[in-house]
């Protein structure tokens, strides 16, 4: 039976792998030793020695040459969490060492989020909010895109964009996109039109960010696109803040109470103390809750991690398997 290591953080491993997977788990591979936090493992690098596989999620420890030193049967890496980037090394990939991770579960939960946000900005709920607070009445503003014969356009065909796209597709919408890396098959799909960034903030009456930060798209949504908005619209980021650039957006927004940001991320997170974001009633912050944070919802991504090492025993592709190759396609 392989030998399987926990290494993170205990409150980490106790949300993302719960006592029921972790019961399967042990019935597949041999737990050799309790859950380590990365800074015991510096202080017990023996325990790496016979360590076949490594069961992770955030906290993980960087797995380079000093580490693959003492890890010398490691074959595999179960990442039940996001983005690997700040895991792999040129020597990890050197290796040959597998791995595999559970950024669609967290994916699904930020589409979801996104479209219970998209259909409330659409019929002017955030609006309605606020003037019912202000006027203490139902006061009748109207003028919001509504549910039928809207557009929503989405930033970027990622892995959270393109399942938003699948949640938008019953809806009585036309969703543009844009994404310069896409191709008319995967718009084609996806039921999406593929527009340039600036036909798409004109013409949309929602617009929701999904893009990776990458030096490349740092700053790439200006004032200009928040002031080339129609009337009632919003802005949905649930990406990263940077992408944005936030003084321009703010300026935009201070002379258009008409437009609405609806703002999970932020640069820096959370704001300053004074930035305007908190003043502004156009402007919507949540503390970064798109994605997986509750109980119910890390837990899917260690049973990811569970139905992956059970192809890998079988001998099956991994599903969420990534390589060198492909890391370099990714955000």
């Amino acid at each position: 039976m392989l030998k399987a290591l926990f290494i993170l953080d205990k409150t980490i491993y106790d949300s993302v792998y719960p006592p029921a997977i972790i019961d399967n788990i042990s019935k597949l591979v041999d737990i050799y030793a309790p859950p380590q936090h990365p800074s015991v493992i510096q202080q017990n690098p023996e325990l790496l020695q016979d360590m076949d596989i490594l069961f992770s999620s955030w906290t993980c420890p960087t797995i380079d040459e000093a580490f693959l030193a003492l890890a010398p049967n490691l074959k595999v890496v179960f990442y039940g969490a996001g983005t690997i980037k700040h895991v792999v090394t040129d020597a990890f990939w050197d290796r040959d060492i597998r791995i595999t991770h559970a950024a669609n579960a967290n994916a699904i939960v930020v589409a979801q989020f996104t479209l219970g946000q998209i259909l409330l900005s659409l019929k002017g709920v955030w609006s309605h909010i606020y003037h019912t607070k202000q006027d203490r009445a139902f006061t009748a503003h109207r003028g919001f895109p509504g549910l039928s014969n809207s557009k929503v356009g989405i930033i970027g065909l990622g892995m959270i964009g393109c399942h938003v796209c699948r949640l938008l597709n019953p809806f009585d919408f036309e969703i543009l996109a844009y994404d310069p890396y896409a191709n008319q098959k995967t718009a084609d799909d996806l039921g999406v039109k593929l527009v340039d960034l600036d036909t798409l903030f004109k013409e949309s009456h929602v617009v929701s960010l999904h893009a990776p930060w990458t030096p490349e798209t740092e700053g790439m949504i200006t004032g200009k696109h928040f002031a080339s908005m129609q009337p009632q619209t919003v802005f949905i980021n649930t990406a990263r803040g940077a992408l944005v650039r936030e003084d321009e957006m703010i300026s935009v927004l201070q002379n258009r109470p008409d437009l609405v940001a609806v703002l999970d991320v932020t640069y820096p997170e959370p704001p300053i103390k004074d930035s305007p974001l908190y003043d502004l009633p156009n402007v919507i912050l949540t503390p970064h809750i798109a994605g997986v944070i509750e109980q119910n919802e890390t837990s899917t991504m260690g049973q990811v991690m569970l139905e992956e090492l059970q192809r890998y025993l079988n001998d099956q592709s991994l599903e969420w398997e990534i390589t060198r190759d492909r890391l370099s396609t990714m955000a």
